[in-house]
């Protein structure tokens, strides 16, 4: 069993129908899926790839050889109590944002503006992901981005935008530690281009983890919580996880886009009309991340329970 793999350009064609089809079953039924022919030029993922690479090995790798994850690790063999780091992620993490462009890496030549290119481009197809499930969950055309842009003023966007670029270095005993803990993402839409070479990525599929089979230059899409609350349940979102490994750097580049701190959320009307009771609550989504910052990594339907609804 594998994740779908969908052909984006064939929204614009003969195909349109199916396609959209596809999408619909995959945001169903997995949560997950990838795209290939999106729209994103190979010479700038190619850009992306090598200047990641490159600025782990100048600026981050030899801080994570004294991290804290390498630290636990090896007093955890030392003692040789045949437990695991349950608490702890195998990863190197640094976070690139609109507003904190001058804490972004500086040492690798390119990388800001290549980054911030690439940027443009993912928040291009996540505008584009969005309109399709408007489309497949019969709402209006701009429902989700309207509804994650809470209060926006002169076409300015509110929604949150990041992009997160992580490493998971080789690691000794990937037996006793994670790369990343099981968790469903809290926001909107996650656009994820994934190592070419290097696997590890697992989604949770009918109690089964299967492997995210790496895909050159595909961008994996997965649909975080408020997706789930807004299609009232029709569109779950997934559990994943990384796996250590013991060989290769794996490379993971994930942009989220999620509401505004502000914006209320909770399903929309069409969910009503087809006679279904709502499922969720209604909530402003910065007091459902002072929940999830808290349950990140533990069952997900409480965090809907704990968030204050309005």
């Amino acid at each position: 069993m594998a994740i779908p793999v969908i052909d984006f350009s064939k929204l614009n064609g003969e195909e349109r129908e199916k396609t959209l089809s596809e999408i619909a079953r995959a945001c169903e039924e997995w949560g997950f899926f990838q795209l290939v022919n999106h729209g994103i030029p190979l010479e700038l993922l190619n850009k992306v790839k090598k200047l990641s690479s490159d600025c782990y090995k100048t600026e981050r790798e030899e801080a994570f050889k004294t991290s804290n994850p390498v630290k636990l690790l090896n007093d955890l063999v030392q003692k040789n109590s045949g437990e695991k780091l349950e608490n702890v992620d195998w990863e190197d993490v640094f976070t690139l944002l609109d507003h904190n462009q001058n804490e972004w890496p500086s040492n690798t030549s390119g990388l800001k503006e290549t980054m911030g290119e690439y940027r443009e481009e993912v928040r291009k197809l996540a505008s584009k992901m969005m309109e399709v499930m408007d489309e497949n969950l019969g709402l209006p055309k701009g429902y989700i981005k309207k509804a994650f842009n809470e209060g926006i003023e002169d076409g300015e966007e509110t929604a949150f935008f990041g992009t997160k670029v992580s490493h998971y270095p080789p690691c000794p005993h990937p037996e006793l530690v994670n790369g990343l803990r099981a968790h469903t993402d809290a926001g909107g839409v996650v656009l994820l281009f994934q190592d070419d070479e290097y696997d590890g990525l697992q989604v949770l599929k009918d109690g089964e983890w299967i492997d995210v089979q790496p895909l050159p230059n595909a961008i994996v899409i997965n649909t975080g919580d408020q997706i789930e609350v807004l299609s009232n349940g029709r569109y779950k979102s997934a559990w994943h996880r990384v796996l250590a490994r013991e060989e290769g750097n794996r490379r993971s580049i994930a942009s989220f886009y999620n509401p505004s701190y502000k914006a209320a959320i909770g399903p929309a009307a069409v969910a009503e009309e087809e006679g279904s009771e709502k499922k969720y609550p209604k909530f402003v989504f910065g007091d459902y991340m002072d929940v999830y910052a808290n349950q990140k990594f533990m069952p997900k339907e409480p965090r809907f329970l704990a968030v204050k609804s309005l």
